[in-house]
This record gives C-alpha cells, structure tokens and sequence, in this order.
C-alpha cells in the first residue's frame, strides 16, 4: 500500500514534464538514466534493437462529449496521406432565466450565435474605421476618438486560404445529458431543410476598439474576437418570445426538449480545422416590447442572453473519407510483424503500437547476463516518413501509455501511464518524450522507456505490487494529444484526461516492417563495469 502511495503522489506532483523538450542535435544519455547507474563510473555503449511497430485502428471514432472537448472542433480537411477529415459541433442551450417576463407585445429585433476561435493574438492587423469618431462615457461627453478594428488570423491545421460556409441548424433529436457518454461518430437528427443562419468564413475575427485622440488610451474595448452569426428572428419569435407563460419555458427539463440543440457545420469539404472554447459561446436575442410611462407607450429594447456553458451537453461529430488516400489501403494492425507505415491521427484516427519482441528482450537479456550490462538509457526512436514532408506543421502532443496485463485478471489488457512516468517523474532531465528536427525532413522524436525496459530485463521486484500480481507489459501506445493537468495545475489529471479527441494533428512515420534506414527502433545506451 505505501508503494502504491508514493507512486500516486509521485504521478500528481508532476508539473513539467508532459511536453516535448526540442533539441536540433543527438542527445547523449540522458540525466534520466545517469540516475539509474552512476556506481563505478560505467561505460556507455549505445546499440538500436529491433521493435514491432504497427497501427491501431480506432474506426474513426473516439468518445467526444463534454466530458472530453476541451475545445470544439470545425471544419473540414482533406489532403491524400489520410483523407477527409470534417468536424461538425452539436450543443443545448438553455434559458439564463426560467419563466422570463419579456414585456409586453415583444418583438424580436435580431439574434447572434459567436463563437471565439483560437487565434494568434501576436499576429494583429490594424485598420481605423472612423477618425473623426465621437464617443461618451459616464463622466465625459462627446470624446474626440477613433474607431479601430483588430484582426487576428485563427489558429488552424490544413490550407491557410480557404473561405467556408458556416451554417446553424436545429437539432431534432434529444442530445442526451451532459453526463452521457457520446462517440463522434454518433449522428444525431436535425432540421437540414431549414438553416437558422449562416456566414461566410474567411479565416479571420476582428474586435473593435475606441481609442481617444489625445492621449491614444481605450474608450472602449470589445469582447474577445469572435465569429457572429446572425439567426432567423422568426424562430425564436416563435420558439420564445410567444411561449412566455407556456409550459416549454417553466424549467430545465422541458426547454432543452422544446429546443433540443443547435448543430454548427461547414458546408465545404476542404480547407482547414479550427477550434473554439464550447463554454465561451453567446447567443443573444435584441428584441422590443411596450413600455408604458404617463400613460405614453414606446418601443423600449432589451437583450436576451441564453445559457450555452458547461451545464449544456456538448457533442463533438466527425466525419471520415479515406477513399482514395494511402491510409486507406495501407497494411493496418499486423502486431506481429509490424508495418510498413505508422499512421496518427487525433479525433478517432489511427493510433500507433510499439511492441518490444521476443528477440530483443532476450538480446538484451543476454548482455545483461553474461557481460553484467546494465540499462542508463531507453528510447522508442519514430521518425516522420519522407511522404509527410508537406508544409504542414509537425506534431508537437502525443500521449504514451503502457498496455499490460495482470495475473488475477488474464486476457484483459489494462491501460496505465508507463513504468517511467508512474516512478520516475520529476526526476532532472525527464520528460515522456524529446522532439528533434521540427523544421526539417524527417523529424524524429524518442519516447522514453528507460525504467519501463530495465523492468522487463533486469530482474526487480518493481513488476510486483504488494498483493504479488505479476504485471505484464504487452505494448505501448501513442496517440496524438497531450495528458491534461489536474483543476489544480498541480500535475496530470489522470492517464485516461487527454486532448486526443480534439487534437487536429496528423503525420505519417516509417513503421518496423521496412528496409527503410530510418524505421522505427529502440536506441538503448548501456553500461558495463
């Protein structure tokens, strides 16, 4: 029990070292292993050993709901190593107030979904709109300003210039609850017939801002730049505004039935993915009502600000074509001999499978034995296949995860973080993995397997728990995506908290099963006294 306590403390004490650490150079062995054999200065010899590498086909499906999208993914994405790729965003909305008063006779003026992608905020443009603008505040009328409009470029993984259509519709089908476990791929009705709004998308947001002649300081500063998407006034004139007093807008329950959802798409099936934080949504109904003061009537405006955050179901949906690209007749899962090419892919893509074999184990086991070789440095070395040398960006997320079994539970395979992270996080010089050569072709990257390979074939007690359950390493997985950090910021949340359902990288490696001199291989530096 104490050693599955330390162990515990240990995985979520950790701060810094679920990213990569970019190096342009061959690394020597690292502080990691260093700590395992520094006794009687050791001789270090480095040798590449053979590895099973193969993909793991997900079926273009990975659990995408609230619980799991950090961020929402839109768009669409094609290009021939792996197809189509299309994302498509469902969501409830609720009323910010139930049984709301809207005045008498109310009219609906307008309304407006935003959304607020990610975007490089370094990357602004400046334009003024007006020069000659005037603008009052509370303790100051008429200010001599200006009115300027900042664009930013959106973050995005695909072609850069690319204009799409962005279309809103009504779901039609309960979206479930908030709780309930939704895989992308699930389909859900909707309205196609009718689209509530829509808008033509450029790649860009803009906010504005009123800046005053004198000394240049803000007046005025718009919310975060966003998308806004005019909606169809009728329908929540119908939907809303003449359901006052009805039972659709009494509670929770009935509303999200009454409104089921929205469904937000692209209608174009190439260009680029974006994202956006689903909980920063707005959507905000302008209307009029009678207001009576005197015994005079007037049109008096008012807003509406309907609920979109987290305590609404949120539904990642993707679509995949492979027709016609290499991953879609490439050698898929052989996890006995390997393959030719690795294939990874957030959002329900492939995953990739690195299994030590039988002949390497025992190769090592021998040195170890016969010239009392041990273990200073492990690492799972993957580089980028030469078909991967596109411009697009190189992967900088992965997760890497230990696949095993255990003895009072044969044939389950079981999941964890690895043997290194579970013991050896926060030790100098650690980190999962080390990415090198970003800017070129190829780039590679190691994934660290120092203590999880001295395991397996320097015998220790550390594969037995203190119930004495023999635990078994059957192969490693990496995905694209990064672990997330616990509420805290403390350390990881858990193996199972990661960013894969919504991470748009991508890229191909060279596999195991290749003549290729770059596959896939485990690089071992060793020590003997």
């Amino acid at each position: 029990m104490i050693h599955t306590i330390k162990k515990a403390v240990t995985v979520f004490s950790m701060v810094i070292f679920g990213s990569a650490l970019l190096y342009n150079c061959e690394p020597d062995a690292d502080t990691l292993g260093e700590q395992l054999f520094l006794d009687d200065a050791a001789q270090g010899k480095e040798a590449s050993f053979d590895v099973i590498a193969f993909n793991i086909d997900n079926n273009n499906s990975i659990r995408s709901d609230a619980a799991k999208l950090g961020l929402a993914t839109l768009g669409a994405f094609s290009e021939g190593q792996f197809g189509l790729q299309k994302a498509s965003y469902l969501t409830q909305l609720r009323l910010s107030t139930y049984d709301p008063d809207f005045g008498t006779n109310a009219v609906v003026d307008s309304v407006v979904l935003v959304m607020k992608p990610t975007y490089a905020s370094d990357s602004v443009t400046t334009n003024t709109l007006d020069d000659n603008y005037t603008y009052s505040t509370t303790t100051e009328a008429n200010v001599s300003a200006k009115k300027v409009v900042n664009t930013y470029p959106v973050l995005k993984f695909g072609k850069a210039k690319r204009t799409f259509n962005i279309n809103v519709n009504e779901v039609t089908e309960f979206l479930k609850s908030p709780s309930d476990t939704v895989k992308s791929n699930q389909t859900f009705a909707y309205d196609a017939a009718k689209i509530l709004g829509s808008k033509e998308f450029k790649g860009k947001v803009s906010s504005i801002t009123i800046t005053k002649d004198g000394d240049g300081s803000a007046l005025f500063t718009a919310s975060t730049p966003g998308i806004r998407i005019p909606l169809d006034k009728t329908f929540f004139q119908d939907k809303i505004i003449a359901k006052k007093d009805q039972p659709e807008l009494q509670d929770a329950s009935n509303f999200i039935r009454h409104i089921k959802g929205l469904r937000i798409s692209v209608t174009e099936n190439d260009g680029y993915l974006f994202q956006f934080s689903p909980n920063d949504m707005e959507l905000i109904m302008y209307y009029k009502y009678d207001k009576t003061e005197n015994g005079v009537t007037t049109k008096t405006p008012a807003t509406y600000a309907f609920a979109l955050g987290s305590a609404n179901t949120h539904i990642g949906q993707y679509q995949y074509d492979r027709a016609g690209s290499v991953l879609g007749t490439a050698a898929i899962g052989d996890d006995s001999n390997g393959d030719e090419k690795l294939f990874a892919q957030g959002m329900g893509g492939p995953s990739i499978g690195i299994k030590f074999p039988e002949s390497t184990i025992a190769d090592l086991k021998k040195l170890y034995e016969e010239n009392k070789a041990a273990i200073i440095s492990a690492k799972i070395r993957l580089y980028t296949d030469a078909s991967w040398s596109s411009g697009y960006a190189k992967p900088t997320a992965f997760t890497f995860l230990r696949k095993y079994s255990n003895s009072d539970k044969p044939g389950k395979i079981l999941t964890n973080f690895t043997d290194d992270v579970l013991n050896l996080a926060g030790s100098n010089g650690y980190t999962i993995y080390k990415a090198y050569d970003l800017d070129k072709n190829p780039a590679y990257y190691d994934f660290i397997v120092t203590k999880s390979l001295k395991d397996i074939v320097e015998p220790k007690p550390s594969t037995e728990t203190e119930t004495g359950i023999k635990s078994s390493t059957k192969y490693f997985r990496i995905d694209m995506g990064a672990f997330q950090t616990n509420s805290a910021g403390t350390g990881l949340a858990g193996y199972e908290f990661t960013t894969t359902s919504y991470n748009t990288s991508r890229a191909v490696f060279v596999g195991s099963k290749t003549s290729d001199a770059n596959k896939a291989t485990l690089r071992v530096i060793y020590g003997t006294k």
